[in-house]
Parts: structure tokens; sequence; C-alpha cells
């Protein structure tokens, strides 16, 4: 199957890349400020979490009806709306004061964000064929990774020498640049017979995601077995199953579990989501460390990201040639071992150690996420057929930032409840108690306003042990990921034959016509 290669492909995908490079950008600029929000605005590590998770919850329920809105309406014209909606939750949240109207901006962001993700790749199988998609992909993927530790520096900069509000501010040059890429590069593409958005079907979404995360992140300060934390559990569990009933008895569902019928679809989807689930929720875990622990400023805590990102450039731009010599399943199975082996290194860390670890631990972190998650990706993507490629995108996508906010509530739980267990409060009054148990950045501020070092140590000591039981769960969940792609994954050198989609022979077959 031949198609003619739009010649303005190219500059497209430096619109797309502008796009992308804004979420990276934000996505890491505010887990650097989250310990200078928790200082300045009081924001304990629940209300940190859903600093974090507001964003996306609602950026992962909402990429479904986003993905089929771009199908049907224009995929330019959505992205166009998703980077205006951005652009207003950033303005947003540089004019409030309180952790609640910040989780509100964040929520309007996130809802920005479901836009641009799944509309910026759901592009790429109509502009490249299999020769050129992954480039595309790694582009696409290294433009996300680069605005991660440029967010930091940046970021770092801005709070070391501004208010806390400027970490939203900076974001608006970048999407006014995006708009303006996307308008003059991006051509106009779209599917008029794609199903219509099912509002039932987006409450029940937003609704069993929200329960579920909410019921996470409240369990380790109110106890598993409080009845709100039940309750919101099983509501999620009977929203998400209904919603699930509800598309699979509509003729055209919004959310296509047909797709997961399609292996190459399916398991790569699952690597994707994996890998997401962990580095989310190590980048909620690791800017506390280095900044309360290892006693850096903000912008020294971005530039100690740059070994993760810095690897992960480096593999997203070598795991090709890899996957053409190899298979992706023998590289995203490694990857994930890999990344395993770096979560394992990392829960050795000791309250004692210094940076130079924690470096060398990253490196082999960004390596790993590198090399699992831009062959997963694009295999994923060449499974989808070309007139479903923005519901299957945003599929793909919802379960990937799914993972994402499992991954911030689950272990950003885990470390909360080992933190608060761990850290010695006594002799404190009630209030700085419940306080300093609820944050590391809080407890260093009341060790120092009252001279106690002691509570700054104990404070140190347990948000180390947290986190090291934070990246053992990383590694056993990078663990299962393995075992499952090395059992199912399809080799992404065979056919991926789904009638309508862009890969239709086998990339050995290309090589050799």
């Amino acid at each position: 199957m031949t198609t003619t290669a739009d010649p303005r492909r190219w500059w497209a995908l430096g619109a797309l890349v502008a796009s992308m490079l804004v979420l990276g950008f934000d996505m890491t600029i505010l887990n650097v400020a989250l310990p200078t929000m928790a200082a300045e605005l009081g924001a304990d590590t629940g209300d940190q979490q859903w600093i974090v998770d507001g964003y996306t919850v609602v950026f992962a329920a909402a990429m479904l009806p986003a993905g089929l809105l771009g199908d049907r309406w224009g995929r330019r014209r959505m992205l166009v709306a998703g980077l205006g909606i951005f652009l207003a939750g950033s303005v947003l949240g540089a004019l409030v004061g309180s952790p609640g109207p910040v989780v509100a901006a964040r929520t309007v962001m996130g809802l920005g964000a479901a836009l641009v993700m799944p509309l910026a790749l759901s592009v790429l199988p109509s502009l490249f064929g299999p020769e050129e998609r992954p480039k595309a992909v790694g582009a696409v993927t290294a433009s996300m990774a680069l605005g991660m530790p440029l967010g930091p520096i940046i970021g770092g900069t801005l709070l070391d020498h501004f208010w806390w509000g400027s970490v939203f501010v900076v974001n608006i040059p970048l999407v006014l640049l995006g708009i303006a890429a996307c308008l003059f590069l991006l051509p106009e593409t779209s599917d008029p017979a794609t199903p219509r958005v099912d509002p039932p079907s987006g409450v029940l979404a937003v609704a069993g995601l929200g329960a579920l995360v909410f019921g996470i992140i409240e369990a380790p300060r109110r106890g598993w077995a409080d009845p709100l934390v039940l309750l919101t559990l099983f509501s999620s569990v009977a929203l998400l199953t209904g919603l699930v009933l509800r598309e699979r008895r509509l003729e055209r569902p919004m959310l296509d579990l047909g797709l997961l019928r399609q292996r190459g679809f399916l398991w790569n989807a699952v690597a994707a989501t994996l890998v997401t689930f962990i580095l989310t929720g190590l980048l909620f875990v690791l800017p506390q460390y280095l900044q309360a622990v290892l006693g850096n400023d903000a912008l020294g805590t971005g530039v100690r990201l740059l070994p993760m990102m810095g690897g992960l450039l480096v593999a997203a731009r070598g795991s090709a040639p890899l996957v053409a010599r190899f298979g992706s399943r023998p590289v995203v199975t490694a990857g994930l071992l890999l990344l395993a082996a770096a979560a394992v290194l990392g829960s050795r860390t000791d309250v004692q150690d210094g940076y130079g670890a924690t470096a060398l631990w990253l490196s082999v972190t960004g390596f790993a996420f590198g090399f699992a998650m831009v062959p997963a990706m694009d295999a994923a993507l060449g499974a989808l057929p070309r007139d479903r490629a923005g519901s299957g995108s945003g599929l793909l996508m919802t379960l990937r930032q799914t993972g994402g906010a499992i991954g911030v509530a689950l272990l950003g739980s885990l470390l909360a409840g080992a933190y608060g267990d761990r850290v010695d409060t006594t002799g404190l009054p009630a209030a700085a108690a419940d306080a300093a148990s609820g944050s590391v950045g809080a407890a260093h501020a009341i060790a120092a306003a009252l001279g106690d070092p002691a509570l700054a140590a104990s404070a140190d000591a347990a948000y180390v042990h947290g986190m090291d039981l934070a990246l053992l769960a990383g590694a056993a969940a990078s663990l299962v990921a393995a075992v499952l792609t090395a059992l199912f994954l399809p080799d992404a050198r065979g056919a991926l034959e789904v009638p309508g989609t862009a890969r239709m022979v086998p990339p050995a077959a290309d090589a050799r016509q």
C-alpha cells in the first residue's frame, strides 16, 4: 500500500513538537515547585497529590472524547482549542493563593492537555509512513522529554527570584508559540464519520477515575477501612464498570474496546501504561528528596534531574535502530528489566548518601524509560486504523495518563503512609505535629523555627524510607510489565495487519523493496 507523502509533514511535525514541549515543560516545573508550594501555601502531601492528580485525572478521562472531537471536527482546530484552554488554566494558576484554587487551575490545564496530547499523536499515522513514523514518534516523545529538563531549570531560576506563581506564568509564551505553529504549519485532518461524543460515558469516566484516585490518596490519612475511602473505591469500580457496559452496548462507542482485541495495540499500550505509572510516581517522589533531604534549592533540584532526562533523550533517539535489528519485544522487555534494576538500586538510598549514587541510578532510569516507551508507543500507533487514529490514540493516552494518575496516587500514598508512621513528632504541639507528619518540607520549616535538628533528621530518615518503599513498588511493577511483554508483545518486525492501518507491510519487507 502506497500513499503520497504530505510535503509539509516535517514542518507539521515542528508544530507538534512545539505543542508537546509545552506539556513536557509543565509536567516537571510543577514537580520541582511542589516543595516551595508546600512551604508558601501550606500544602500537605495530600494537597500536593491533588495538585498533580487534579491535572492527570481530567487529562486521562477527557482524552477519549478529545480524540473523537478531533477526528470529527478537525484535529488542528481541536489542538489549538486545547492549547487555548491550557493557556487559561495557566493564567488562573498564577493568580490564586491557596491549594484549592491551584487544584482548580490544574484541572483546567488538564482539560486543555487532554485535547493536545492525543491529537498531536493522532496525526502522525496520516502524515508519516512506516519507515518515517518511528522518527516522528521519537521526535514528539523527545520534545516532551526535552521540556522536562528545561522546566525544572527555568522553573528553579524563577522560584529563586520570584513567587511560586511564576511557574504558571512561564507557560504563557510557550503556549502562544505552540498555537501560532499549529495555525501556520499543521494541515487540517478529520474524519466526519467518527462516532459522536457520548456525554454519559464522559461523566462515568471522569467520576470513576476521580473516585478511584480520591480513595487511594485519602486512604493513608483516613485509613483503608474508613467508610468514605471504601465508598469512593467501590463507587469507582461501579462507575467504571458502568462505563464499559454502556460502551459495549453502543453501536459506535466512544471507548473503542474493539481496539483492545488487536494484540499489537493492547500489549504495547499495557507496556506504555506501566512505564508511565512508574515515571510519574518517580517524578512526584524525587524532587522533595533532592530539595528537602539533600538541601538543594529549586534550581539545583532541576539541574539534578538532568541525568534522567539526558538518558531518556539518548534512548529515545537510539531505540529505532535496535527495534529494526532485533524487533520491539526484546527492546521493550530489556528496557523494563533495566528500569526494575534502576529502581532497586534507587531503593537502597540511605539518608547519609550524597547525590552521586542518585545520579547513577537516575541515568539508568532515563535510558530504561526511552528504550521501553518509544518502541511501545510507535507499535501501538502503527496498529491503529487510519479512520480511528484520534479515538485510538485517545484511548492509548487515556490508559497512559490513568496509569500516571494512579502512579502518583499509589506511590505517593505509600510514601505518605510510611513517612507519617516514621517521623518523630514527640513533644510538638498538636498543630505542629500534624503539619510535620503531613510533609517533609513542613517538618523542616517547623524544625528551623523551633531550633529542633532532631525533628529535621527524623523527617529526612522517614522520607527516605518512604521513597525507598515507593521505588521497590515501582521495581515490582517493572518486573510484571517485563514478564507480560516477553510473553505477549508481538514482534514489530511482523506485519500488523489491521484493515486500514498505515502499516500493512512488515518493515523488513519494506527494506527489501
